[in-house]
């Protein structure tokens, strides 16, 4: 199986060309700029034209959640229009396509988790242009999956994980808010899960295309998650830090965060017969890795 994914620097990306080296008969082809600009919607059909993709997994997205805020328009572009445009290129090689959304299409207003079928309502131009995206990949291709997820993480790029354990290292307490609630979610999990789906879409019976919900299991808030990455740290001889909890309004951002982002993923793990492991066991994973290849030397327990 030939996986064609958009974006080369992601969380996500990174993982699945991390996870296909150890397995047998896949291969991970990433395609992005300059050849492929979702901005430059014209440089989408070209670049994917000659990859052979069996799946293409569209990854590549404007996920700078405040500044989206001051640039709506290339958001825009890029989560819409380009999304749409790499769905388009996709039906006309004949291949479906798996595209990465978001939590943000909610409002976070809640008080249960948010199955697929829940009321949509962004509150941020991020998530607006990620809901966007999703109805426009639908309309580009009938055989799309739209996988959404949350509070995405790994050992690869700039995350929460990378960030608690960086502040650590220079203080003794770290405020975190305590007011947001979601799934802490290991992109070398979703890896696994994209594998999972796009080997199970080009089986000749699939016919459940359509709008996923792809989270950690087990919910939290970001304060939670801090001290249990910070807990993780420690067994490791890694830095750690107090975590003191503050609320949304004493941590004001350009764009709004849902206060309730959890995800109900039952549907995911019926169709494809895969669950997330519990997220506190995926953070012990990636922090364990960060703090082993930060100090090499130390052996971890």
């Amino acid at each position: 199986m030939r996986i064609v994914v958009t974006g080369r620097k992601g969380q996500v990306v990174q993982s699945l060309l991390e996870h296909a080296r150890d397995m047998p008969g896949i291969e991970i082809a990433a395609v992005g700029r300059p050849e492929l600009d979702l901005a430059r919607p014209d440089s989408i059909a070209e670049a994917l034209a000659g990859t052979r993709p069996d799946v293409i997994v569209s990854a590549a997205a404007y996920t700078a959640v405040d500044q989206a805020e001051d640039e709506p328009g290339m958001a825009y572009a890029i989560n819409e229009i380009g999304a749409g445009e790499v769905a388009n290129a996709a039906n006309r090689l004949g291949v479906p396509v798996i595209h990465l959304s978001t939590d943000y299409v909610f409002d976070g207003n809640g008080e249960h988790p948010y199955g697929e079928t829940a009321q949509t309502a962004p509150r941020s131009v991020y998530g607006a242009s990620k809901l966007a995206g999703e109805r426009a990949v639908a309309v580009a291709n009938p055989r799309h999956l739209v996988l959404r997820t949350a509070w995405v993480y790994s050992a690869f790029g700039g995350n929460f994980v990378r960030t608690m354990l960086r502040l650590a290292a220079e203080r003794s307490e770290v405020p975190v808010v305590a007011d947001q609630w979601g799934n802490p979610t290991s992109a070398h999990d979703i890896a696994d899960a994209v594998l999972r789906a796009a080997a199970r879409t080009l089986a000749r019976d699939f016919d459940d295309w359509g709008i996923y919900h792809l989270a950690g299991t087990g919910t939290t808030n970001w304060s939670g998650f801090a001290r249990q990455i910070f807990t993780s740290s420690r067994a490791y001889d890694g830095p750690f830090a107090e975590v003191k909890d503050i609320a949304t309004a004493d941590y004001p951002t350009k764009a709004h965060r849902p206060a309730n982002s959890r995800l109900a993923t039952e549907k995911f793990g019926s169709v494809f017969g895969w669950t997330a492991p519990d997220w506190k066991l995926s953070t012990d994973h990636v922090v364990k890795r960060l703090v082993t290849e930060a100090s090499p030397s130390k052996k971890p327990g």
